[in-house]
């Protein structure tokens, strides 16, 4: 088992022939628009296989986003050295209960965490998808 440094963020990037993932290393040192121009650099790069090594090398935790393919819900497999996944679904509107008990219609996603139970607990898994939900639901706190 490796200990690895929490914050080294692998992003799934399809290219032709198969899949790379960068990573975005100390992804709790930067803001949230430098994350954003660093992974689009490293997908443009991936696309165009000219990544280093060590730019999709490592990690401890990924990310696979197949909503921007129009995939509802999925299940990601973990690729070693990472001890997670988040598989990210596509943002669908759906008619909703609203707070006030009316029907209305919302944006809805699905996330489904993957854990190796050896090195993650599935309580502290469910802690950090709540996490992730209350960002999304209040983007502005991400911010502070």
């Amino acid at each position: 088992m490796l200990r690895l440094k929490p914050s080294d963020v692998a992003v799934a990037v399809a290219v032709e022939g198969g899949l790379f993932t960068p990573v975005l290393r100390d992804a709790h040192l930067k803001s949230l628009s430098a994350l954003s121009a660093e992974m689009k650099d490293l997908a443009a790069r991936a696309k165009t296989k000219k990544l280093a090594p060590h730019e999709y090398q490592g990690g401890s935790f990924a990310i696979s986003n197949l909503g921007m393919m129009g995939i509802e819900n999925f299940d990601a497999v973990i690729n070693p050295p990472h001890g997670s996944i988040l598989a990210v679904g596509a943002g669908l509107k759906k008619p909703v209960v609203m707070a006030d008990g009316t029907i209305g219609v919302a944006t809805v996603m699905s996330m489904t965490l993957s854990v190796d139970h050896r090195v993650i607990d599935g309580a502290l898994g469910a802690e950090f998808l709540k996490a992730v939900i209350a960002g999304l639901e209040s983007p502005m706190s991400m911010l502070a």
